[in-house]
C-alpha cells in the first residue's frame, strides 16, 4: 500500500469516521484512482485537500465509496423464500417482527421487505430500521421515489398495489414508507441495535476485508434474537456460520442458535 494512500486513509477515517482500510484494497483503491483522476488530481494528498474544500466532491466520494446499486426483490427466488418459509417460521413465535435492513442503500430492500410481509401480517405489525452510512441515499429512500428500471422484478400485482406513478417515475404509497425507519449508521465503528427477528444485509460484505467480515457477523448474531434469521447475498455464502453462532437454514438464510 503507498505511503500516499495510507495518508489518504488515515486523514478520511478522522474526517468520517468511515475506515477504508477494512474495505478490501484492490477493489476500493481502483474505484477511488477513477473518481480522482476524474476530478483532475494526480495523488491522493491533493484529492483529499480538495475533499475539505468543496461539500460536492466530498458527497460525491462518500457516494462512489458506499457503492449505491440496488433494484426492488433483487435476486426475487431468495425473496419468494422469505416469503414461503422465512417468515412463516418467524410468525410461529410472535406475532409483530422486528427487522433490520442493514446497508439499505436508496430504500428498495426495504421497502421490498414490507412489501413481502404485508402479504402476512398488517403493516402496523412491522417494524422495519433501514440503515446506511450514505446520507444522501437515505435522503432518496425516505422519499420513496424510483425510476422504472429499479422495477423490472416486481410483480404486477405489487406494482399496482404499492406504487402511484408520477410522471415518468414512481412513488411507494405512503403506508409502506411508513413502515420503515431510516437511520445513519456505520458497520464498522457503531453500535449495533439489537433484539431482532430478522437482519437482511445483501451485497455489502464482499467488499469487506476478512477481519472486517468476522467482527460484522459477530455484531449481527448478538443484534439478533435466538432464532432469529440473518439474509445475506447470493455471492456472500458464509462457509463456517458456527463460529459466528449462526447455522444455515436455507440457501443464503442463517439462523441464529437457541439456547
Amino acid at each position: 500500500m503507498s505511503e500516499d494512500y495510507i495518508q489518504f486513509i488515515e486523514r478520511v477515517h478522522t474526517k468520517t469516521g468511515i475506515d477504508l482500510s477494512q474495505y478490501k484494497e484492490a477493489q476500493m483503491k481502483r474505484r477511488l484512482t477513477s473518481l480522482r483522476e476524474k476530478r483532475g488530481h494526480d495523488n491522493f494528498k491533493s484529492y483529499f485537500n480538495a475533499l475539505e474544500d468543496n461539500s460536492l466532491l466530498l458527497n460525491e466520494f462518500l457516494d462512489r465509496m458506499t457503492i449505491n446499486v440496488s433494484e426492488f426483490y433483487r435476486n426475487r427466488k431468495r425473496f419468494e423464500v422469505l416469503e414461503e418459509k422465512v417468515i412463516p417460521y418467524l410468525l410461529q413465535k410472535k406475532k409483530k417482527l422486528r427487522i433490520w435492513s442493514a446497508a439499505c442503500s436508496t430504500g428498495e430492500e426495504p421497502y421490498t421487505l414490507a412489501m413481502v410481509l404485508n402479504r402476512h401480517i398488517p403493516l402496523q405489525q412491522v417494524e422495519i430500521l433501514a440503515t446506511d452510512l450514505d446520507g444522501l441515499a437515505l435522503g432518496k429512500a425516505q422519499a420513496g421515489l424510483y425510476h422504472e428500471r429499479s422495477l423490472k422484478e416486481v410483480p404486477p400485482e405489487i406494482l399496482k398495489k404499492y406504487f402511484r406513478k408520477e410522471g415518468s417515475t414512481y412513488r411507494v404509497i405512503d403506508e409502506v414508507r411508513k413502515s420503515v425507519t431510516f437511520k445513519k449508521h456505520n458497520l464498522l465503528a457503531d453500535r449495533y441495535p439489537k433484539d431482532f427477528d430478522l437482519i437482511v444485509c445483501r451485497n455489502v460484505m464482499i467488499y469487506f476485508t476478512e477481519e472486517a467480515k468476522k467482527t460484522i457477523y459477530k455484531n449481527f448474531s448478538h443484534s439478533l434474537i435466538d432464532g432469529g434469521i440473518f439474509f445475506v447475498g447470493s455471492t456472500e455464502q458464509i462457509f463456517s456460520p458456527q463460529t459466528h453462532g449462526f447455522e444455515v437454514y436455507d440457501t443464503f438464510f442463517y439462523r441464529k442458535w437457541q439456547k
